[in-house]
């Protein structure tokens, strides 16, 4: 009896089991959740930090105008000269052996002039008396015009040896401070070959070295703050007076010099100084760094469209910032952009909203 009831028992039991398999409902799709941020650009203007030095706005490479061996150095690297006062001498005994060998040519010019002279004298009184022809009197004119003309000359070297002899004194252009030394005393130099380098006094400039792309657009005239980068609390203003046109093969950078509006105390030439630029401004778009993906090997972000189905959207990176990144081209005001939750995303696929953030 007990094993047909236990039969009608488990038919019923599978039964209700076939019945409760038949009532579930189908599941679902489910959509990967995103978090989206709705794009508005912007003008976006790079700011960095530059350190740089304080130098003199005309700085003079100073050299002797004649070769020679140098005899006595009077100045060092840091002292401040005065306009025309002697910096080193050169030996002058050579130049001097010239100018005496043309005050002897002088002389003898002199003697020769005074010669002619009275020889053709004699002949302007002999003439109109016929005691003489007139091819003797043009003679006589001859030579004394030639004498005079070999005086002239002559005094003419002497006043070039004399010069020459002048310059063996390298003197200051004007008051400033010496910055750079190439030779000593006792070094054969030529004429021309740098022996100082010479700050001249008056206006001082910051010069930095800048990435050429911070100033593809002429700078601007607003005031820059230039601390003393020992100590910050010791500042000027200034602005941009000058950007150099050449690129360093070297560095990729180029030269920008702030005219500064008077140093305060403890700030000297050569002081090494820091100050902060920003660069043109451009149209960009700053995301999350979250938001970024590639698209192969090109920098992409998923982009969501209608029916809030996504697609990879190719776009130019600017500038990689501390935890964001500016997007230079490639989205639009109104775009939505994922910035959460791309990881397994691809094209046309739907994606739940999970958070809509607006810029």
């Amino acid at each position: 009896m007990a094993g047909p009831r236990w039969k009608v028992v488990g038919v019923s039991l599978l039964l209700v089991a076939l019945a409760g398999c038949g009532e579930d409902k189908p599941i679902e799709p489910t959509h990967p959740r995103v978090r989206v941020e709705n794009v508005q650009s912007g003008e976006f203007a790079a700011a960095v930090n530059l350190t740089g030095d304080v130098q003199a706005r005309i700085q003079t490479q100073l050299s002797f105008r004649v070769g020679g061996k140098i005899i006595q150095r009077l100045v060092d690297v840091g002292d401040h000269v005065s306009a025309r006062q002697v910096l080193a001498r050169l030996d002058p005994k050579d130049l001097q052996t010239n100018v005496d060998s043309a005050k002897a040519a002088v002389a003898a010019e002199q003697a020769r002039v005074k010669q002619t002279s009275a020889a053709f004298v004699r002949q302007q009184k002999l003439l109109p008396k016929g005691y003489t022809s007139q091819s003797e009197y043009d003679s006589a004119q001859a030579a004394l015009r030639g004498a005079q003309s070999s005086l002239a000359a002559a005094s003419a070297q002497l006043a070039n040896a004399r010069e020459q002899l002048s310059y063996t004194d390298l003197v200051a252009d004007a008051p400033g401070v010496i910055t750079a030394r190439q030779a000593e005393v006792g070094q054969v130099v030529q004429a021309t070959a740098p022996i100082f380098g010479l700050a001249r006094d008056g206006d001082r400039d910051a010069v930095f070295d800048v990435y050429e792309s911070l100033f593809a657009q002429p700078a601007g005239q607003q005031p820059i703050t230039v601390s003393l980068l020992d100590e910050p609390a010791i500042k000027t203003t200034g602005t941009v007076r000058e950007v150099t046109p050449a690129v360093s093969a070297q560095t990729g950078t180029v030269r920008v010099k702030i005219a500064l509006q008077g140093l305060p105390k403890g700030m000297d030439l050569g002081s090494v100084v820091n100050a902060s630029l920003n660069g043109p401004g451009k149209t960009s778009v700053e995301l999350p760094w979250s938001a970024l993906t590639k698209d192969i090997a090109e920098p992409a972000v998923w982009v969501v469209g209608e029916g809030d189905k996504v697609n990879l959207r190719k776009v130019d990176v600017g500038r990689y910032l501390t935890g964001k990144v500016v997007i230079a081209d490639g989205l639009k005001n109104g775009d939505r952009v994922v910035v959460a939750g791309g990881q397994l995303l691809h094209p046309d696929m739907q994606v739940e909203i999970a958070e809509e953030r607006q810029p």
